[in-house]
């Protein structure tokens, strides 16, 4: 399997479970989401959803490549993209808070998929970023959108967003982008952060989810993600975007 999910008591956590290619996304990764969404739309016990990635050195690569690279249209990468973009949008706004337990680097739609959680908790060791524009491509699951909701600063938003670079769980921690850096066991970084919450009254952690769920709605979250879609779109039909990537998979 691509993915597990897994309910320990009250938190369903969703491994992305593809450690040998760096936990790289693929369909099945995506209808993996699918299924963590229906889950917590199913089952009122569960308080909190977390996302991890296997192994001990990757979150998750972003899109796999040796597939997603197998797309040259503009048409064809707005339907992959799109219909990624509308599921990571389900998770978003999940009516319970979301935890991106980073065991190690998250690159790309890495970065974009930890972004859209609630929370972030960083392992020291690691390095994220939003390195599509090395690629010639911005970001096309919505994270951009995400980034600028998060309450840090435009520009050091914007920075994390041009300069196209991994950075360090320590500064990524300065910027307001980690929420948490943690040493050692992940889950036991992860029962550190939960049991400082108010994890019992599930009632309270949705109330004020939906608060920030109105905001999005009310400043159209969504629409602006589709729009960042057609961005990327159209960026990665170009010949710069498919040199950028046949000299990256050449490394």
């Amino acid at each position: 399997m691509a993915f597990t999910i897994e309910k320990r008591d009250d938190i369903i956590i969703f491994e992305i479970n593809r450690p040998a290619i760096h936990n790289a996304i693929n369909g099945e990764v995506v209808e993996g989401f699918k299924q963590l969404v229906q889950k917590v739309k199913t089952d009122n016990s569960i308080k909190l959803a977390v996302i991890t990635g296997a192994g001990e050195k990757t979150f998750c690569s972003g899109g796999d490549l040796s597939v997603f690279h197998m797309l040259k249209t503009e048409k064809e990468a707005y339907a992959m993209l799109s219909e990624t973009a509308q599921v990571l949008y389900e998770v978003a706004t999940l009516d319970i808070p979301t935890i991106a337990l980073l065991n190690g680097t998250a690159v790309g739609g890495g970065c974009e998929i930890a972004t859209l959680c609630d929370f972030r908790l960083v392992k020291k060791e690691s390095k994220c970023g939003f390195i599509q524009g090395k690629l010639g491509i911005t970001s096309g699951w919505g994270g951009g959108s995400y980034l600028f909701e998060r309450g840090m600063r435009h520009d050091h938003a914007l920075q994390m967003l041009t300069e196209a670079v991994p950075y360090t769980s320590d500064y990524l921690l300065s910027i307001g982008w980690a929420t948490e850096v943690y040493e050692g066991d992940k889950y036991s970084a992860l029962h550190k952060f939960t049991e400082k919450m108010i994890v019992p009254h599930a009632s309270v952690l949705k109330a004020y989810k939906r608060q920030a769920i109105q905001k999005w709605e009310n400043t159209q979250l969504y629409e602006r993600i589709m729009e960042e879609v057609s961005t990327c779109s159209i960026l990665w039909e170009q010949d710069e975007h498919h040199k950028a990537v046949d000299a990256f998979l050449k490394r």
